[in-house]
């Protein structure tokens, strides 16, 4: 199946309609690291053997400014179980996803704005009460309980102010896959067409301290995923795992995206 092809199949698998311009989406797929509206590490359970009952990560929370004039722009930073490739060639999808970030936007006028969410698709994405802004480290941790099956909380943590948001909520995953990304939304028009939201031009986003099921996350080269345009040119990609893998950096427009040098404290 040649790649077009193969992503219009992905398309009509997985889109469904989001409830704004902003909702997050399981993945669009073009090839085996290449997405329409992801960028980031992404591990699926036939890959890794296992299945994925916990994740977390760190980050900064970048700076967002408008890529084209007079155009709004949409962005998050997130972490999930579920939504992405269950094998490494990116043939096989989980369908289901449960996954909370930081939405960074910037209207028509060029003015940005920052907001914490999480969402468990099909229901829709949930702005939470916690203050956030550019350059603000975060932590999310998504955790099923041990004794209660379908029983998950999600605490978003604000490490540069100390403010806290958590909640229990119950939800059926099918456990296949995990990553940490950042996304464009995808919109369906108002004639039932499919349109990939535009990217605003974002500074790296530094991600660290990723673990799943409790350790560290062992990222490898090999579940790198590219956000590409229609044409296949790139918009978004990750830089190479930092030193213990548990990290990197996901570039927006940018040529090169070096490997972090440093931790997150």
């Amino acid at each position: 199946m040649c790649r077009i092809a193969r992503f219009l199949l992905a398309a009509l698998l997985l889109v469904t309609p989001p409830t704004s311009a902003s909702s997050a989406r399981t993945i669009v797929a073009v090839g085996a690291n290449e997405s329409l509206n992801w960028a980031g590490y992404t591990q699926g359970t036939l890959e890794k053997g296992i299945t994925f009952h916990s994740i977390s990560g760190e980050w900064i929370v970048p700076k967002a400014k408008q890529h084209k004039k007079g155009e709004a722009e949409y962005s998050s930073s997130w972490i999930g179980i579920g939504g992405s490739c269950l094998d490494a060639a990116c043939t096989l999808f989980d369908p289901t996803l449960i996954q909370a970030g930081i939405e960074h936007d910037v209207d028509a006028n060029g003015t940005p704005s920052f907001y914490a969410w999480w969402e468990a698709i099909p229901a829709p994405l949930i702005r939470v009460d916690l203050a956030v802004s550019a350059g603000d480290h975060v932590r999310v941790v998504i955790s099923e309980d041990a004794q209660v099956p379908e029983l998950w909380t999600i605490t978003i943590s604000n490490l540069s102010t100390a403010a806290v948001f958590s909640l229990t909520a119950p939800y059926t995953s099918t456990y296949g896959t995990a990553e940490w990304v950042i996304e464009t939304p995808v919109v369906i028009t108002d004639d039932g067409g499919v349109q990939i939201g535009p990217m605003p031009d974002l500074a790296p986003v530094r991600f660290d301290n990723a673990t799943v099921n409790g350790q560290p996350a062992g990222l490898i080269d090999a579940e790198r995923m590219l956000m590409v345009d229609s044409d296949l040119s790139v918009i978004a990609a990750p830089s190479a795992p930092d030193s213990d893998r548990d990290g990197f950096n996901d570039c927006a427009y940018r040529g090169i995206c070096p490997a972090p040098s440093k931790e997150l404290r």
